[in-house]
């Protein structure tokens, strides 16, 4: 929920702004100020009135539009908010000081302080307002900005671990040897090994400036990166995918699947009798990406910075959904997908 942070207003601010409100009044009126206790006594109660329903209308705006692209309609809101119940409260007031005897005039349609009892609690109201929107909206701003940069953070991060995996010398051993066999036993195979690495480089340095990519471009990736895995594993791993087409225009944070099938490979045994089964499909707006689960005998240690980079990422879009099922059968990772319509794919179309 949101709060206004207004505790000291509310108990020595919004009284001294009521005193100061009726002198300013009565000036205006040309009335000599009232030897009368009753009157700043009820120009207080009504002031506070005044700021303890508009500061609700303020905490109600803020839940309804509490992102920085909403400050146009949240604005517009408290606006609303403030001259519909500032003016219920003040007329309402002024009649009954006529009632009362209050205020020297048997006239209870009289202009001047029926009007100026309003607009001086609209306008002292409408200040306040923009003080406190003034804080919020810097509030919202460096959560923002410290989110972008905790994102970026992580996107870096999940970079470097996936170089470092692709760079790392078993990996370039493992390739290169494939490739060398290749050369000399099938030079076709070779020269479509040698094109696929080479997309997985481009690729992983692609990514430096997107929080998002469409999936289409994963599935591109994975698929070059899965025929280096196919090359080296042979018939101890497949890859089953059933991608629907609709969500290939659907966005996922980059490097998202290179992720979860080097977790894969890492935790689990590959081997023509015992092969590993990668599954990519999507159902209900979310895509899954599961595997068969056959421990290595050898336990291999896991700090999961690679599931825990994906769930960061997906926290800090504000799409926090991210499901892991373990069963010790599956492994199953799903996560959602985004609607392109969300316009924060950075450097989407651009030339490298």
């Amino acid at each position: 929920m949101q709060t206004v942070n207004d505790k000291w207003m509310r108990i020595i601010g919004v009284p001294l702004l009521a005193l100061t409100g009726q002198w300013m009044m009565y000036g205006y009126v040309n009335v000599a100020y009232p030897d009368d206790w009753r009157i700043p006594f009820f120009f207080i109660v009504g002031a506070v009135l005044v700021w303890e329903i508009n500061r609700q209308g303020i905490i109600l705006s803020r839940r309804r539009f509490p992102d920085l692209a909403q400050t146009r309609q949240r604005i517009l809101y408290q606006l609303i908010w403030f001259f519909i119940f500032c003016s219920i409260i003040r007329v309402t007031q002024t009649f009954i000081y006529h009632l009362i005897g209050l205020w020297p005039s048997e006239d209870y349609l009289l202009f001047k302080p029926y009007f100026f009892n309003t607009f001086v609690s609209v306008v002292g109201t409408i200040q306040l307002a923009a003080y406190y929107e003034g804080v919020y909206l810097y509030q919202r701003w460096k959560v923002s900005y410290t989110e972008t940069q905790e994102l970026k953070k992580v996107n870096l991060q999940s970079q470097l671990d996936s170089l470092k995996s692709q760079i790392n010398p078993h990996f370039l051993f493992n390739n290169l040897n494939s490739l060398s066999s290749l050369i000399s036993s099938d030079a076709e195979q070779a020269e479509r090994f040698l094109d696929e690495l080479s997309a997985v480089y481009r690729y992983l340095l692609q990514q430096n400036n997107r929080d998002l990519c469409p999936l289409t471009d994963e599935m591109t990736f994975i698929k070059a990166y899965f025929h280096l895995l196919k090359t080296r594993y042979g018939d101890g791993i497949f890859l089953e995918s059933a991608v629907e087409p609709q969500y290939m225009r659907y966005l996922i944070p980059p490097l998202t699947l290179q992720l979860l099938f080097e977790n894969a490979i890492k935790h689990n045994v590959i081997a023509v009798r015992r092969p590993l089964t990668i599954r990519l499909y999507t159902k209900d707006g979310r895509l899954h990406v599961e595997n068969n689960i056959q421990k290595k005998k050898l336990t291999v240690q896991s700090n999961q910075i690679g599931l825990r980079n994906i769930i960061m990422k997906y926290q800090l879009l504000d799409h926090p959904s991210v499901i892991i099922h373990n069963d010790d059968q599956r492994f199953l990772v799903s996560m959602p997908l985004i609607s392109p319509k969300v316009d924060v794919v950075s450097a989407s179309n651009e030339q490298n």
